[in-house]
C-alpha cells in the first residue's frame, strides 16, 4: 500500500489493490507527485486510520510495516503519532533525502535505530538502500512473525470497534464528542481532530471506561475530522470517524448612520455576541483607498 502526503494525506493504493509485482511497479511509474508541506505526523495517523485496516487490505494475522520516506522536517509532532503506531506494535522504518532531520528520524523510527534509519543525500542514492533495506524487512517480519501472538485480539467488529458517534453542541469554538464503547472495552481512546483542509493534528487521550469529549480552542467555521479508535494492549480496533463543521462567529446587525456633519459621523449597531473589540474601517466610496 502507499500514500503520499503534505498538508492532507492521500491514499494511491490500498494493500489489497494488486497481487503482482508488475501491477505494483506500473501504479508506482504512473504515482503523480504531490507536492506541499511537511505534516508527517498527521501522515502517520492517516496510515493508522485508513491504511491499516481490514477494509484496506491489512490482514490481522499479518505483521504491521510502515516505511516512511520524508525530504524534511515535520512540520507538527511526528512523535507522538509515530509512538502511538508503535504502542501497537507496528514497526515504522525511517528513510530521509536530502533536507530530511536525522534526528527525527531516530526519534519516529522503531529500535534497532541502525536497522531501520536510513539517510541519503539525494533521490537517485535511494536504489543504492534498496538490496539492504528489502534484506532487514523480510528478516524482521520472520523474526517477529514468529513471537508468541496468542493475546493479540483476533477481529474487529463490535467486540472491539466503538459505535455510533454523536457530534453535538456544536459552537463557534468547541463541539461535543459522544459513542457507544465495544463489547470489550479498551485500554484507552486516542481522539483525533484536525481541519480537514489540512493543519496539525491534536489528539485527546482518555481512559477506556470514557465515552464523551468536549473539544475545545477549535477554529470557527472550519470542517474538522475526528477519529476516536479504541487501544488494547496488543492492538487496535476500527476507529469511528465523523465530519462536521464549527459556526462562524456571530457578526454585529443592524448598522446604522447618524450625527451627520462635513466631516464626521456616528455609527451604532447591535452587538456581536462574544466580541471583545470591533475593527472599523471606513474609505471614500466608490473607489477610494481605505482611511
Amino acid at each position: 500500500g502507499l500514500s503520499q502526503y503534505s498538508s492532507d494525506p492521500r491514499t494511491e493504493w490500498d494493500l489489497s489493490a494488486y497481487s503482482t509485482r508488475e501491477q505494483v511497479l506500473e501504479a508506482v511509474r504512473n504515482l503523480r507527485y504531490k507536492g506541499g508541506n511537511t505534516f508527517t505526523g498527521l501522515a502517520l495517523t492517516h496510515v493508522l486510520e485508513q491504511n491499516l485496516k481490514p477494509d484496506a487490505g491489512a490482514r490481522l494475522e499479518a505483521e504491521k510495516l510502515v516505511i516512511l520516506l520524508t525530504d524534511g522536517k515535520s512540520q507538527d509532532d511526528a512523535n507522538l503519532a509515530a509512538q502511538t503506531l508503535k504502542n501497537l506494535g507496528i514497526e515504522i522504518f525511517a528513510i530521509g533525502v536530502k533536507n530530511a532531520d536525522e534526528a527525527e528520524l531516530r526519534q519516529v523510527a522503531s529500535e534497532p535505530l541502525e536497522l531501520t534509519v536510513y539517510n541519503v543525500l539525494d533521490f537517485p542514492l535511494l536504489s543504492s538502500l534498496v538490496g539492504k533495506l528489502t534484506r532487514v524487512l523480510c528478516t524482521r517480519i520472520k523474526e517477529r512473525s514468529h513471537k508468541e501472538t496468542a493475546d493479540t485480539p483476533v477481529n474487529t467488529g463490535p467486540q472491539l470497534s466503538p459505535t455510533d458517534l454523536k457530534i453535538s453542541a456544536v459552537t463557534s469554538k468547541s463541539m461535543h464528542l459522544a459513542w457507544s464503547p465495544p463489547l470489550r472495552p479498551p485500554k484507552k481512546y486516542r481522539v483525533v481532530y484536525y481541519p480537514s483542509k489540512g493543519g496539525t493534528p491534536k489528539e485527546v487521550v482518555l481512559e477506556g471506561a470514557v465515552t464523551s469529549v468536549q473539544l475545545s480552542n477549535l477554529t470557527s467555521h472550519t470542517e474538522y475530522v475526528v477519529s476516536v479508535i479504541p487501544v488494547y494492549d496488543t492492538a487496535a480496533g476500527d476507529g469511528l470517524r465523523g465530519v462536521t463543521s464549527t459556526l462562524p462567529l456571530s457578526s454585529p446587525r443592524s448598522l446604522r448612520v447618524s450625527e451627520l456633519s462635513h466631516n464626521s459621523l456616528r455609527l451604532s449597531w447591535k452587538a456581536a455576541q462574544g466580541a471583545t473589540h470591533y475593527l472599523v474601517l471606513c474609505s471614500a466610496a466608490p473607489d477610494g483607498a481605505e482611511d
